[in-house]
């Protein structure tokens, strides 16, 4: 799917080593310390990426795409499933890598992007979730800005450097989108 600059589509093989090198060589890279940090992901080694975890989780994957920006891999999109093999209960996620891109209003475009596509292509489903932290008011913003509610908030149960901060659900329903 694409929009002017801006275009969200599957990974091609030939593109996993850019992935990687964009999203996993710096442990350190700003992103990490927005994407749920309380979790302590370890990212995976270039050899784990480009082997195993880039072709098995990546390659034709319907619920992980890229983001491209004037035909350069800047991030990318998730779509998961909360309740497992039930598949009733879809949240979905984005990361725009590219520090020097945010405040642009790219991940505002591509996550709406995603979403249509998600509902108009992969699901049959009512609802696309979101699910974000209180210290992540990037991503609250950007979850009111595209026309999400704020469906829910489970206080102070995630905890990173010290402090507690609240889960925070957002969600839309296909009639409402459409």
């Amino acid at each position: 799917m694409q929009q002017n600059n801006l275009e969200i589509r599957p990974l091609h093989t030939s593109e996993l080593e850019a992935l990687w090198q964009l999203a996993f060589s710096d442990s350190h890279a700003e992103w990490t310390k927005w994407n749920g940090p309380y979790f302590h992901d370890v990212l995976p080694t270039k050899q784990a990426f480009l082997t195993t975890i880039g072709p098995k989780e990546w390659l034709s994957n319907k619920y992980r795409w890229i983001i491209t920006f004037n035909d350069e891999l800047v991030g990318a999109l998730f779509a998961y499933y909360d309740d497992g093999s039930l598949k009733r209960w879809l949240d979905v996620g984005i990361t725009v890598y590219r520090t020097d891109l945010w405040g642009q209003h790219i991940g505002q475009r591509a996550l709406k992007l995603w979403i249509t596509h998600l509902f108009d292509e992969v699901i049959d489903l009512p609802h696309i979730g979101l699910t974000t932290w209180s210290g992540n008011l990037r991503m609250i913003n950007l979850s009111k800005k595209i026309g999400l509610h704020l469906e829910g908030k489970i206080r102070q149960v995630r905890y990173w450097q010290g402090k507690y901060y609240d889960s925070v659900k957002h969600g839309i329903l296909r009639s409402e989108w459409f």
